[in-house]
């Protein structure tokens, strides 16, 4: 495995990749260098293995091993965390058949060498099914690497709160919280199992060296509190401090609380501070731990809080104050698309050429209004030629009585007009029936499914319509990774990117806005966002000439913000466009009272971007610069 350096206020070796896919790649290899050695010594190699999100690109990878380079997997003993209680293997939620979709069914392991708890044992024989798992994971030697991914309880495993260093595999009652982030794969929190069989913090511990996963801001909290707070039953993440064989791999994102990224001065890690991010890192860190404008800070509040080495740097504290002042004040601009016939030396946007073409990628069919709706109305106010690519049809997020109150709607309507009403009655009946007879989870019918699509696609459309959009400028992209009509997708594939690179040259914007929401724990945003980047290189490579005058902006908002210190354009919005805002996302009715898969944020979308919105005004208010109502929040993207 990998070498680790250990900073001073971990308590468990960390490894930081840029992103998920450098990652989950490096881990893959990394085992696969020890299912061959073993292979070589005559030996088994015995893996523990876990499910969800997180480990699924190093599945691919491992797969894709085994069919371009001969990784043989003819060796190798697999034992699974956990499965839910009850659960058929069958199940669209099973963990066995995730397992199979991912791995299993793509290598060459033998069946009889595949353990995964049973969802199935009577409830009386749970306690001896544990016992005997235990015993073939000894009989196997024990586990060679265990992968794992961490919950944002800190569970490991289906280890909720309370489990013991020294638990062992059992059945266990699921944590609300748990069964809340679990509530999207099962159409509902009523529908998740209660309770599941799992590996323990001691079963765990046992394995020979321990490899876990996080990715995203999201998983940033509780990765902290696992590697640098004190070990406790709470967290009971943390009890991976004792083990001697053990090492966390994250992105960027997931290690952002780390003392070592977010507050290295504060242990005493060198720090560059010719590095003006840096700098501005550390200010805005400073003044709002003191409560303090920027240009207030003294050269005491620099020394009195790990700062001396940067006072030495800069002489006085008013030298850097006032640099990062400035920075942050040229982030503020009233007009997204340039400033015509203005002095854009300090301005994060170029005033020519005016109007600009502006495309915003959105992932669903109301991330455009939800995360930027404010930047959205001022560009088209401003003349701008604004586009809007929905990226997806949104379709698993739409209530089943939504779909059909459609199809009646559509039955009654030909009624009404005399219109073929033995076809649209038909279908409506269909329709109840599929939807009544379906199980929960259960993936809708081909009709269903382009019913529900429908109902997004309009409401994005009367949105585009209030916000003064043309008809023609709102593109459905329908990607097809998307199109399961399951929560869990396909992986991005050729034809996505051929379709965004298709549309991105019929457009040819000299703005681009995508969304750098990676928070998003379905991952559609996370795969949405490749796709963007992954279309822009290839232009880039062809040599593609307009992209040269074309800037991107990630944008973020329906599930987190950027930090005050990576903004690089605020837009402020005043109280009469975050009412224009508001309207714009009610126009997405389906999504309206409560959205189908909330996450762990029970607010509407409306109310969490408002919230939001406004905490960034009153940071930058906090910081000393102007008071606004709110503030949407970009950061460039180089291509």
């Amino acid at each position: 495995m990998h070498s680790f350096e250990n900073h001073p206020a971990e308590r468990i070796p960390t490894t930081i990749y840029p992103d998920s896919e450098e990652a989950s790649v490096a881990v893959a290899r990394d085992i696969a260098t020890l299912i061959r050695n073993r292979a070589a010594e005559g030996r088994m190699c015995v893996l523990g293995l876990a499910t969800g999100s997180t480990p699924t690109r190093m599945y691919e990878e491992l797969v894709r091993l085994h069919q371009e380079e001969g990784l043989s997997f003819q060796n190798v003993i697999s034992f699974n965390l956990d499965e839910y209680y009850p659960m058929q293997p069958n199940s669209l939620q099973s963990y066995v058949r995730f397992m199979h979709e991912y791995l299993f069914d793509h290598i060459d392991i033998r069946p009889e060498n595949v353990h995964i708890p049973d969802g199935t044992v009577r409830q009386e024989e749970v306690a001896n099914f544990c016992r005997h798992y235990e015993e073939q994971i000894r009989a196997a030697g024990g586990i060679d690497i265990q992968i794992l991914g961490i919950g944002r309880t800190g569970h490991i495993g289906f280890n909720e709160p309370g489990s013991g260093a020294a638990s062992r595999t059992r059945l266990i009652t699921l944590d609300h919280i748990t069964r809340t982030d679990a509530a999207s794969d099962f159409y509902g929190e009523e529908n998740v199992p209660r309770r599941a069989i799992t590996m323990g913090v001691g079963t765990i511990l046992e394995a020979h060296s321990i490899v876990l996963l996080a990715w995203g801001e999201g998983k940033a909290a509780v990765v902290k509190r696992m590697v640098e707070g004190e070990m406790t039953d709470s967290v009971p993440a943390t009890y991976l401090q004792k083990h001697p064989e053990v090492s966390v791999i994250l992105d960027d994102a997931a290690a952002a609380e780390l003392t070592q990224r977010k507050t290295p001065w504060l242990a005493g890690l060198p720090c560059n501070w010719q590095d003006e991010a840096l700098v501005r890192k550390a200010l805005t860190w400073l003044a709002r731990t003191l409560q303090k404008p920027i240009l207030k800070l003294t050269d005491e509040d620099y020394n009195e809080n790990g700062l001396s080495e940067l006072l030495n740097e800069s002489g006085l504290a008013y030298n850097s104050n006032i640099r990062v002042f400035n920075e942050l004040q040229h982030t503020i601009t009233g007009w997204p698309g340039g400033k015509p016939n203005a002095d854009d030396t300090y301005r994060p946007e170029r005033q020519a050429p005016f109007p600009k073409r502006a495309l915003i990628f959105s992932p669903h069919p109301d991330d455009d209004v939800i995360s930027m709706g404010g930047t959205l109305l001022r560009l088209v106010d401003q003349g701008h030629d604004v586009h809007v690519a929905y990226q997806t049809s949104g379709n698993i997020a739409v209530f089943d009585d939504e779909a059909i109150r459609f199809a009646e709607f559509v039955a009654d309507y030909d009624a009404a007009f005399r219109l073929d009403e033995q076809q649209a009655e038909t279908l409506y009946e269909r329709v109840v029936d599929s939807l009544k007879n379906k199980a929960p989870g259960q993936v809708d019918s081909a009709e269903v499914q382009q019913i529900k699509g429908l109902i997004r696609r309009g409401e994005a459309k009367s949105a585009c319509r209030y916000a003064g959009i043309p008809d023609e400028n709102a593109h459905f992209m329908d990607l097809p990774f998307y199109e399961t009509g399951r929560v869990r997708k396909k992986p991005l594939g050729e034809e996505d990117i051929r379709l965004t690179v298709d549309l991105l040259n019929q457009i040819q914007p000299q703005q681009i806005y995508a969304a750098g929401d990676l928070s998003d724990p379905h991952g559609t945003h996370r795969v949405c966002l490749s796709a963007v980047f992954q279309a822009l290189q290839q232009l880039k490579a062809e040599g593609c000439e307009w992209l040269k005058d074309c800037w991107v902006w990630l944008y973020r908002g329906a599930w987190q913000e950027w930090d005050i210190d990576r903004i690089e354009m605020a837009v402020p919005i005043s109280p009469q466009e975050l009412t224009r805002k508001r309207r714009a996302i009610f126009k997405h009715q389906s999504q309206k009272d409560r959205p189908l898969f909330p996450g762990a944020d029970q607010r509407e979308f409306w109310q969490r971007a408002e919230e939001r919105n406004r905490t960034t005004a009153k940071i930058y208010d906090q910081l000393g610069l102007p008071e606004y109502e709110a503030i949407e929040a970009f950061v460039r993207w180089k291509i």
